[in-house]
């Protein structure tokens, strides 16, 4: 269970995951070990997933994101198991969630242009043998950043 200082402590490593234990003991009224601690603890509870850092995707040559929701013609175990094991070795294919809903899969993919996206559309997408439909969304403008997780506070 976390308690108010765990939660700061989280807030503060989705603001700055290279925040140092020094750097957060301070923040956090602690001694650097205790910080360190904490962070440790929460590590191995598996409430810290893992670190890494954000790439700006027009950077390194990706400027085209859109999101793409599939729908399959069958729902199979074994379809389910082949297409989510497509989407994990798709490099463009940066996130990937089931739904409820018309869609049964959504994706969120990174290309270099459009004649990328449509090569990933038409060539691995639509001819995998479980899928009826795929409709893809390109992102305009991102107007909001993935925001850190709203950690809420323990109750006192």
């Amino acid at each position: 269970m976390l308690d108010a200082t765990d939660s700061r402590l989280l807030v503060l490593l989705q603001q700055d995951a290279r925040l140092t234990t020094q750097e957060l003991g301070e923040r956090l009224n602690l001694s650097p070990s205790q910080a360190g601690r904490r962070r440790q603890r929460l590590e191995a509870e598996g409430y810290i997933r893992g670190y890494r850092a954000e790439i700006a995707p027009e950077k390194v040559g990706l400027g085209v994101e859109a999101f793409v929701r599939i729908v399959m013609a069958t729902h199979t175990e074994r379809n389910a198991r082949d297409f989510v094991r497509l989407t994990r070795e798709q490099p463009e294919i940066a996130g990937a969630w089931t739904l409820t809903g018309e869609a049964d899969y959504l994706l969120r993919v990174f290309c270099a242009d459009l004649a990328a996206l449509n090569a990933l559309v038409q060539q691995v997408l639509l001819p995998h043998p479980a899928v009826s439909r795929v409709t893809s969304q390109i992102v305009m403008e991102r107007i909001k950043p993935d925001a850190p997780l709203p950690v809420p506070q323990p109750l006192r």
